[in-house]
């Protein structure tokens, strides 16, 4: 007598479920997405433009401070003593992700009625955010690109490289979104001490100071920190035709990928007591 072959249990990877959702609801991310870009603006005059006059005024009143006032060096030899052009290409990467960490956090509760009324899939929120970002991103850096080709006359091909960049600082923003955003739900205090931590976390990125300047003890926090990998290779894909130092750049992917696993974990840990407190 035969008994019929009993199949074995197919083998998943931990958080494969979680991002089958954000393949599946790619229509619903692309509908948040614009949905959320034209809700930032709606009424205003200027529309999307002030998401690039305000950090251009900011980035103003730095370079008058910083290097008129102050006679502080460019942050970066890569730059040609050209601070301007420095201070904006390291800029742009750090304007990204602090928008996106800083939205996201209280992203859920700005959805509340969604997630505790309807079956709606929250983890796709700081995805939507990020994307919304980028677009505005995407048009300063076409405008960068401009400016250094008709100021300096550079442009290398090393810059098809910049989109890999922008990718790990999406991947390592996301994850980052996906813990303050599910941490917020529980403590509310969340949201303030995120933009206290990356009030913190800009001055430990080197924007506009030198990476020399910083005390020796305090490199390490360079070194570890991965934005501050990002705001140099955006640096060097935009100014330089110099090539990527391999450990950097292996390190930045290693840090972004980790950091958008664990958060996507982190936040499907707490997903499911979210409809119990909003």
């Amino acid at each position: 007598m035969s008994t019929a072959a009993i199949p074995s249990p197919r083998l998943r990877l931990p958080g494969a479920m979680f991002l089958r959702v954000l393949v599946e609801r790619r229509a619903l991310i692309y509908q948040m997405v614009r949905r959320d870009f034209g809700q930032r603006f709606v009424g205003s005059a200027a529309g999307w433009l002030w998401t690039l006059i305000h950090p251009l005024v900011t980035l103003a009143s730095w370079v008058f401070v910083f290097q008129y006032c102050m006679r502080v060096p460019a942050p970066s030899a890569a730059c040609g003593g050209n601070y301007s052009l420095c201070l904006f290409c390291g800029y742009l990467p750090w304007l990204l992700f602090s928008d996106t960490v800083q939205r996201s956090a209280t992203a859920l509760l700005d959805q509340s009625n969604l997630i505790t009324k309807t079956v709606f899939p929250s983890e796709i929120v700081p995805v939507t955010l990020f994307l919304s970002s980028l677009g505005s991103h995407l048009f300063a850096v076409a405008i960068a690109v401009g400016i250094v080709r008709y100021t300096t006359g550079h442009f290398s091909i090393l810059i098809l490289l910049l989109p890999i960049y922008t990718l790990f600082l999406g991947l390592f923003a996301i994850g980052v979104g996906w813990i303050a955003s599910s941490l917020q739900v529980y403590l509310r205090d969340t949201a303030q001490v995120v933009i206290v931590m990356l009030t913190a976390w800009f001055w430990i990125t080197p924007i506009f100071i030198d990476e020399a300047v910083f005390p020796v003890r305090a490199r390490f926090l360079i070194r570890w920190n991965p934005l501050a990998y990002v705001v140099r290779g955006y640096r060097e894909r935009l100014l330089t035709a110099q090539i990527p130092a391999l450990d950097d750049f292996l390190y930045l992917a290693a840090v972004s990928i980790s950091v958008f696993v664990i958060g996507g974990m982190f936040f499907r840990h707490l997903k499911r007591g979210f409809a119990d407190v909003l």
